[in-house]
């Protein structure tokens, strides 16, 4: 029988808008490592930045990369770690953090003007999509600079919060005005099919914050938006997205919280005893976060929600360590990082 949950908070001297893991690397091949979105204000004008944490002492980085403004999305490739920021610029940067084999796309009218809230790689590039509706393809350019293509200019129409990859071709984009949109570049860079989500019912107006796609189902994503809003969306059936938790679903489903849900991501750790093969029509177990400070799993209607976490400030974002799914890392609003394990065999090796 597995040990209850264990979960550390580690605060740090400032608010901490991101978190990831990072992948176990040569440079640290005893020390678990994670990447932190930095903001301090009364630090002038280094209030942004990224840092590198060993997860035995988050309080002590052992690197810090600067950034020209705050960071609002963060992702990680096995080659290197990606932030983008509210002016819009991207900044890939390997795990190290060594600044001096950094490269960036500055923001600007030829990327993104104002924030780049999706990020995401995809294998051979990088995707962004940005409150100013604009969806980039970002590669290297095979002289160590990047080059950014433009695949979409919503020109006001819309803005993008979320952007994912489901394959080397497809892609997801979410945010305000658009619900959510799957995009195909083997079709000339093209939207080929759009779910406007559950919204569309009358019950709740609201925007995508979050957008994750089942590694092993690419035709099944998972959406987290306003008002406690989470659904799954199957490709096969695109007009008939599954809600998960949400305000008003006339009790069919049981709303895991009611405020802004900051992000989703498929829970490999959480086994439901209704999927008993990749076939099976049910969605795999969601792990969420929310302003209201809730981190929990969410399966559907007929599965009650799992709560991990109530704090008493936001969890501004979280992630589940791929090589140790036990472990789920987050960024709390109130200055600290907190580290959460479930089961024996991780904590043994701690």
């Amino acid at each position: 029988m597995a040990d209850s949950p264990s979960f550390r908070r580690h605060p740090l001297a400032a608010s901490v808008d991101l978190v990831r893991w990072l992948p176990s690397s040569a440079a640290s091949p005893s020390e678990r490592l994670l990447a932190a979105a930095i903001f301090d204000p009364s630090s002038g004008p280094a209030a942004s930045s990224i840092h590198l944490l060993p997860l035995s002492d988050p309080t002590s980085p052992y690197a810090s990369l600067p950034l020209p403004s705050r960071a609002t999305a963060l992702r990680c490739s096995p080659a290197a770690l990606a932030a983008a920021t509210s002016s819009g610029s991207l900044h890939l940067l390997p795990p190290s953090l060594d600044s001096d084999a950094a490269v960036a796309v500055p923001g600007g009218a030829g990327f993104h003007v104002g924030p780049v809230r999706g990020l995401d790689f995809g294998g051979e590039e990088w995707v962004t999509a940005g409150e100013d509706g604009r969806v980039h393809a970002v590669g290297g350019g095979g002289d160590g600079r990047l080059v950014a293509r433009r695949v979409w200019d919503g020109k006001g129409m819309v803005g993008y919060e979320a952007a994912r990859w489901a394959s080397p071709a497809e892609f997801a984009t979410g945010g305000a005005g658009c619900g959510v949109q799957w995009w195909d570049r083997r079709k000339g860079d093209a939207v080929v099919a759009q779910c406007n989500g559950i919204w569309g019912r009358g019950i709740v107006t609201g925007m995508v914050h979050s957008i994750d796609i089942n590694p092993s189902r690419k035709h099944i994503c998972v959406v987290g938006g306003s008002s406690g809003t989470i659904f799954a969306w199957d490709l096969r059936w695109p007009q008939q997205p599954i809600p998960l938790s949400g305000v008003g679903f006339n009790g069919t489903t049981e709303p895991v919280c009611e405020s802004e849900v900051w992000e989703v991501l498929f829970d490999t750790y959480t086994q439901s005893s209704d999927i008993i093969s990749s076939a099976s029509s049910k969605i795999l177990p969601v792990m969420m976060c929310s302003e209201d400070g809730i981190l929990a799993v969410v399966e559907q209607a007929d599965e009650r929600p799992l709560e991990l976490l109530a704090e008493a400030c936001a969890i501004n974002s979280f992630d589940i360590d791929p090589q140790n799914p036990s472990d789920v890392v987050c960024a709390l609003e109130w200055e600290s990082i907190g580290v959460l394990t479930r089961g024996r065999d991780t904590m043994a090796e701690e």
